[in-house]
């Protein structure tokens, strides 16, 4: 059976192994792939794996021996599951392997902005400590997490995830969700999208992309919120409308925005948010941990290996 791993660098540079893959078939890799070269690469292939090359319709169609797309990644927009569906094929997905990397970078990015850490170290490689009168110096207030609360949209397997770690800093947890309050542990407190805004701090974002949740994130959205809150975004991009983020940053409207994902990845040079300073941006690494890596693949090797059994396993196509 022959695999073919269209994107492979992004998941696995160097550092990793991909023999529990390779004892599954005869495995063909690649480092990137260009949308009009999967088609060819993919010819052959009965399994295709996939981090964020799309794979679309038209490639559907030219590919009459597929019968398997596993998705690299828990997002799967960027397979055309109707087409899949429609062509007999199983698309499976890697659900919940990197919720602790990812919520530790949500505690990365807010640590940061609260407590001023990289600005610190960079004024101290300067001399600035080293040159101060006092045993000590700030510029700013820090802040204490204790007396912030967070506002989550979103209560997934990283959104619940987030909610325990900010309670552990003694943070009131505020949750947009579609569970029931009586379903939520104790200590997070349900509430309308209206209300999270008008209360966070700190607003962290885990919804799924759909079109009920592009640009959640907006002017509108933004005004009901503190001039004093910091948002966090390490789900998608497009949650937040980066042209009414950066007004709104600009204007002194927003304290921060954080940001491990952006509308478009490598994001555009002339982006605003990529020159702001109250922007921190970190690039798309939140899933990549080595730890989160390595049960990325354990579980890709669980899903083929259930498929060529004619088992069921993180089908996302029925």
């Amino acid at each position: 059976m022959k695999i073919v791993i269209l994107d492979a660098y992004s998941v696995n540079p160097g550092d990793l192994s991909w023999e529990s893959i390779e004892a599954l078939g005869d495995v063909v890799v690649y480092d990137r792939t260009k949308p009009d070269e999967v088609a060819v690469r993919c010819k052959d292939a009965e399994i295709v794996l996939t981090n964020k090359v799309k794979i679309t319709a038209e490639i559907f169609d030219s590919l009459p021996c597929l019968k398997y797309v596993g998705v690299m990644a828990t997002g799967y927009d960027i397979i055309d599951l109707k087409a899949a569906t429609a062509h007999g094929v199983k698309v499976t997905n890697v659900p919940a392997y990197s919720t602790d990397h990812v919520a530790q970078m949500v505690f990365a990015h807010l640590l940061n902005i609260t407590d001023y850490v990289d600005s610190f170290a960079r004024q101290n490689r300067d001399g600035r400590w080293t040159n101060s009168a006092d045993f000590c110096y700030w510029d700013k207030p820090t802040h204490e997490l204790a007396a912030m609360t967070m506002g989550i949209v979103g209560l997934g397997n990283i959104g619940m995830k987030v909610a325990g770690i900010a309670m552990a800093f003694g943070m009131k947890v505020m949750a947009y969700t579609s569970k029931p309050q009586e379903q939520l542990p104790e200590g997070i407190q349900k509430a309308t999208l209206g209300d999270v805004l008008r209360s966070a701090d700190v607003l962290t974002l885990h919804c799924p992309l759909n079109e009920q949740t592009r640009y959640i994130i907006n002017r509108d959205s933004i005004h009901l919120m503190k001039s004093s809150a910091i948002v966090i975004n390490t789900g998608r991009g497009p949650l937040v409308d980066e042209a009414d983020m950066a007004e709104a940053l600009a204007k002194g409207r927003l304290q921060a925005y954080a940001a491990d994902v952006m509308g478009q990845e490598p994001p555009a040079k002339d982006n605003p948010l990529m020159s702001l300073p109250n922007v921190f941006t970190t690039p798309h690494i939140a899933w990549a941990s080595q730890e989160a890596r390595v049960r990325l693949i354990a579980q890709l090797a669980k899903n083929i290996e259930a498929f060529k059994n004619g088992e069921t396993l993180n089908v996302v196509n029925g």
